[in-house]
């Protein structure tokens, strides 16, 4: 059996969608097939997401901004918007089951100084980063049975 994809949506698909993407993919490993993508991707993965990302381990460099049509033709298990414009936005996908919004800050709009922007990055990634790896185990826990 194929495992679950759960797709991450959001609406740039720069900064948060791929936060929680690699949060869930590290906290899952190949127990479900995890991804991102945006309604208006912005083309690029933030580089302070990256930065943030590989200060707690996961690499992030290899990610790529989609657009959620990507995924209109695959078996989509769980759609989770993590932003309000994406859950607006939202289609239902083929064999979706699922669907879950919680909204995080977009770090995108941090202002001030690198270090600054720096901190804003790290504060809504130990949001996602709690929220994503407590699903993950709820996930795990559900699976064993």
């Amino acid at each position: 059996m194929n495992p679950p994809t759960i797709l991450i949506l959001c609406t740039g698909n720069s900064c948060r969608s791929h936060l929680a993407e690699g949060i869930l993919r590290a906290a899952l490993g190949d127990r479900a097939t995890v991804a991102s993508a945006g309604s208006k991707p912005a083309g690029y993965v933030h580089p302070l997401a990256i930065r943030a990302m590989a200060e707690i381990g996961i690499d992030l460099a290899g990610h790529r901004s989609k657009h959620l049509n990507e995924f209109l033709n695959q078996e989509v298990e769980t759609v989770i918007t993590v932003c309000g414009n994406a859950d607006q936005a939202c289609p239902m996908f083929p064999g979706q089951v699922n669907r879950h919004h919680w909204g995080f800050d977009d770090p995108a709009h941090a202002e001030g100084t690198e270090e600054e922007q720096m901190a804003v990055f790290r504060r809504v990634r130990d949001e996602i980063r709690r929220v994503f790896e407590a699903y993950a185990a709820g996930r795990l826990d559900a699976w064993k049975e």
